[in-house]
């Protein structure tokens, strides 16, 4: 996938300077042990009011790169900031941490993460995917859980995918998912559970349901079996 570069050693250092400055801010503000706790990173995030807006997007950016579960935190974008807030901040930061995690695997540290990963089932079967497919084969990964998120993002950056059509994909088929946890989440605190919001899951349950006929459509009208690119256990 990859040619040696000159300088990727420099680019190496100065990722894990990077990553290291990174973690050792975290540890001594405490970020990552509230990392694990929903309500103490609720608490955390309100704290900075206005502020709290850029934090929980910086915050989210990092769970991106780091390869982190990125769920809980829409959860708490949804009890912190409200549902619809809360949907927009999450998709900013997921979209930004895609970004990001794509040009760190692109430009930054391509060759440590091609040698790390030479002959990984799903870095292969995107890269071929991407080859045959091109932009399609985006849209039914983002859209049908094939391979885990956090990964695509890296796996996706080793490839001929264009930036910006990479962002854009990501963009819109991460928004129906950012919003819909957000919300619920935010109506769950706001409202407790009632008859009301039972209905607003079923409404939920059937928007999912639609948008998981979109890559079924696609894959059937490319001729895309994607049973081949599914992980083997």
């Amino acid at each position: 996938m990859s040619e040696k570069k000159p300088g990727s050693a420099i680019k190496v250092i100065l990722l894990v300077a990077a990553i290291a400055l990174v973690f050792g801010v975290a540890w001594q503000t405490g970020v990552i042990d509230r990392l694990k706790d929903v309500e103490a990173m609720q608490n955390f995030i309100a704290g900075f009011g206005i502020w709290g807006y850029l934090i929980f997007i910086l915050v989210f950016i990092g769970v991106a790169v780091f390869m982190l579960p990125a769920a809980v935190l829409t959860i708490v974008a949804g009890i912190t900031f409200g549902p619809v807030l809360g949907g927009i901040l999450s998709l900013i930061g997921a979209t930004i941490g895609a970004a990001a995690a794509f040009l760190i695997a692109k430009y930054v540290a391509r060759d440590m993460i091609v040698k790390k990963f030479e002959g990984n089932p799903i870095f292969d079967k995107v890269d071929k995917g991407v080859e045959k497919n091109g932009i399609s084969f985006l849209i039914l990964t983002r859209l049908v859980p094939v391979f885990p998120y956090n990964v695509q993002n890296y796996a996706y950056g080793l490839t001929s995918l264009n930036f910006l059509k990479y962002t854009g994909v990501s963009l819109i088929t991460m928004a129906p998912g950012a919003f819909i946890y957000a919300y619920m989440a935010g109506q769950i605190v706001r409202e407790g559970i009632s008859m009301k919001l039972l209905l607003q899951f079923a409404v939920a349950g059937v928007i999912l349901f639609l948008v998981s006929l979109i890559p079924k459509y696609i894959a059937k009208r490319k001729g895309i079996n994607m049973d081949e690119f599914k992980q083997t256990p």
